[in-house]
């Protein structure tokens, strides 16, 4: 995949990672389109007026940024207005499921320009689905150009238009996992994945940085990117069960990065058997009523075990996600509120809310490669 790596230029632009420089192009991500002034950088970050003009000037012959236009004078000299090229950088996502892929093509502002989807079969062997993996994410890149040339004027254009196509790709897929190393672990029902170093595997084939984390933890990554604001657990529904769990704003993975198995909490001694080896998980009772088309037993399972984690982690908001919440999301938000309503009167408490996430697994698998850029550390 030589041609998606083909200059120097994705070092110089990986290189840019540092903290002032993360803390200036978030701002300008977040300004949009109608941009941003140096003296408001300066203001927002702390850092003072000179360290500003340096980034932004180092901004400016990377690509990334671009000016555009001026404030109207309050008296003074004019300022003149940046905003971020977001198509002077792009990243993939790859959602990889039990039974399917969807990969998405994100520019810098996390817009998503491309996307593919295609039939997978987990237990084909590491080798097969790596190969599918690499197929879509190079069908993706082949569409990239540097920069989108909006606004930008000569060597802005230029430099912009140098840059990599692609920075990188983010994998999503089941856990347990360790996100670190990029090394899977005994994936439910799947248990030949087992110490896979899918991340290394990956990254050799396709010649770019990967990053590989769970499903859960990379769409929670997404909707913390996207704005939802505190402590919160993302629940996905989808082949499995699975929670990403974000608390005061960053993605708690636990320290051997195992956190959020929430499908695998025993909430029945004597239960069926689960693909783990326990008996009356979560995934398993909740799947089984799903499969017998008893929509509501399913929401109350996994009400309650929403109720044990709310219990435990006292979080503020419930974000349902996943293909099988998809096709009956009404059916889900009312059952599994009912049973946070119920256990909140008992307790005199006011009941935790429960939304459905917007956006998608494959999005916020993009941010596990954008998110250190602008100053993600959690990414």
């Amino acid at each position: 995949m030589a041609d998606v790596n083909r200059t120097n230029g994705g070092a110089n632009l990986l290189a840019l990672r540092s903290h002032n420089t993360a803390l200036v192009l978030d701002l300008l991500r977040g300004a949009g389109a109608g941009g941003i002034s140096r003296l408001e950088l300066a203001e927002r970050t702390g850092l003072t007026p000179q360290a500003v003009s340096k980034i932004t000037a180092r901004l400016r012959e990377e690509g990334l940024a671009v000016e555009a236009g001026h404030r109207a004078s309050t008296g003074g000299k004019r300022r003149t207005v940046l905003r971020l090229v977001p198509g002077a950088g792009h990243a993939v996502g790859v959602h990889l499921d039990r039974d399917a892929l969807r990969a998405v093509l994100v520019d810098l502002a996390g817009t998503v320009v491309a996307e593919r989807c295609a039939v997978l079969d987990l237990g084909a062997g590491a080798e097969a689905v790596v190969a599918v993996v690499a197929e879509e994410v190079e069908s993706l890149a082949k569409g990239v150009r540097g920069g989108d040339g909006a606004g930008a004027a000569g060597a802005d254009t230029a430099a912009a238009e140098s840059l990599p196509a692609l920075l990188g790709v983010g994998l999503a897929l089941p856990g347990p996992l360790d996100h670190t190393r990029g090394v899977l672990h005994r994936v439910t029902g799947f248990p030949e994945w087992n110490g896979f170093p899918l991340r290394d595997a990956l990254a050799r084939r396709l010649g770019v940085p990967v990053a590989v984390d769970k499903d859960t933890n990379a769409a929670a990554l997404g909707l913390a990117v996207a704005g939802e604001r505190g402590s919160f657990a993302y629940l996905h529904l989808g082949t499995g069960l699975g929670a990403g769990l974000v608390i005061d704003g960053a993605v708690h993975r636990g320290a051997r990065t195992g956190a959020g198995e929430f499908g695998h909490q025993v909430v029945q001694l004597d239960g069926p058997l689960c693909g783990c080896g326990d008996r009356g998980c979560v995934e398993t009772l909740c799947l089984a009523a799903v499969a017998r088309g008893d929509l509501a037993e399913a929401a109350r399972v996994l009400g309650i075990a929403a109720g044990n984690l709310i219990a435990l982690l006292d979080i503020d908001l419930v974000l349902l996600g996943g293909r099988t919440i998809a096709t009956a999301r009404d059916a889900f938000l009312r059952g599994v509120a009912a049973v946070l309503d119920e256990r909140a009167r008992r307790a005199g408490e006011e009941p935790v809310p429960v939304r459905a996430a917007p956006g998608e697994v494959a999005d916020g698998a993009a941010q596990l490669v954008l998110g250190p850029l602008f100053g993600r550390a959690d990414a």
